[in-house]
């Protein structure tokens, strides 16, 4: 079968591989449809993102049809469409045993630390495929993965109706992060430094924007928080100044949720956590939240239909990683598509 291999950083191949067999614990056999590129994915690609280890499969916003299940699968049927959990987790670690695989001591990510979905087939176990509902297309699907990072984030910062939330960075995972926030509470603010996404966000949803680099952007949120400064404020931008900033911006007693993946140390400022006694968070993939965003999408108050802006061939990776890379205003999300 064909896959699409990041051999070394700035090395993509598309390379033939062994079709998987089920077994006990990969008991279910998925051919694959559509599988989204993410920022996270990209970085694999250019050797920035620090978890990953060569040569791997990428590929963990995956989406297919079953092909086939072993022994004892009464939950899945040739033919079920579904979406696969990238978390893989021991079970057994402290983590695990409070509830937080997603952060397993073992945690190996599909795409990451083992072989992802760019590729034909898929072997995983029965739990980590969901079903997915008719009203979305497989290529649309794709965006429930991100869907379940905002979800988690939006979780780990415990947002409520009441809150005034910030959301600083409005590219995909700022605009994920917006879906889901607006579902919970009204009062959102969103900051970023180009125009065009600020009034994209804007049309979603947010209440008010600020732009980071022709504004004031301290002025702005105070005045738009009533001069306290949000409960809650989300970094889902994570360049070398945002965290100080949101520290410094958001109210007393507030969270602040970091959600970056850059190992290069940044500034903090230990009085302005400790004399406003903020919460600061991170927030690492999901955890079980495939569930909700389906419920979500089932009940309507989320809706990702026209979320993909351009598909590509699983043969045409590279081409597509080069288009990712040129910064085409057009770009929303891409995704790759099998042609079995």
């Amino acid at each position: 079968m064909k896959a699409v291999q990041i051999v070394s950083p700035e090395n993509l191949q598309v390379i033939e591989m062994e079709q998987p067999v089920i077994d006990k614990e990969n008991n279910v056999l998925v051919r694959m449809t559509a599988a989204g590129i993410c920022g996270s994915d990209v970085g694999i690609y250019h050797g920035t993102n620090a978890a990953a280890t060569y040569p791997r499969v990428i590929g963990h916003e995956i989406v297919g049809v079953v092909e086939e299940t072993g022994e004892g699968v009464t939950t899945l049927k040739r033919g079920d469409r579904v979406i696969v959990n990238q978390v893989t987790s021991c079970g057994h670690c402290y983590p695990c045993s409070r509830g937080r695989g997603n952060v397993c001591d073992n945690l190996k990510v599909r795409g990451v630390h083992i072989d992802g979905g760019y590729r034909e087939f898929i072997a995983v176990p029965a739990g980590d495929c969901y079903l997915l509902p008719e009203s979305i297309s497989d290529q649309d699907a794709v965006m429930i993965e991100p869907t379940t990072i905002a979800i988690q984030s939006c979780t780990r910062a415990q947002l409520e109706k009441d809150d005034m939330l910030l959301i600083y960075g409005a590219g995909a995972l700022g605009s994920s992060l917006l879906r889901v926030a607006r579902t919970i509470c009204d009062h959102i603010i969103v900051a970023d430094i180009v125009d065009d996404k600020l009034a994209d966000a804007k049309a979603a949803g947010a209440l008010y924007t600020v732009n980071v680099k022709t504004e004031d952007f301290f002025g702005k949120v105070r005045e738009y928080t009533n001069g306290r400064g949000p409960t809650v404020s989300i970094d889902s931008a994570c360049v070398g100044d945002s965290l100080m900033k949101l520290l410094e911006v958001t109210g007393n007693a507030g969270r602040v949720i970091t959600m970056g993946f850059s190992t290069a140390s940044v500034e903090v400022n230990q009085f302005l956590i400790t004399s406003k006694e903020l919460d600061v968070r991170g927030s690492r993939l999901q955890n079980k939240m495939f569930g909700r965003a389906i419920e979500m999408i089932k009940d309507g108050t989320l809706d990702l239909n026209g979320s993909v802006s351009h598909t590509f061939p699983l043969e045409q990776a590279q081409q597509a990683f080069d288009f990712v890379d040129s910064r085409d205003p057009s770009i929303r999300k891409i995704v790759l598509t099998f042609g079995n």
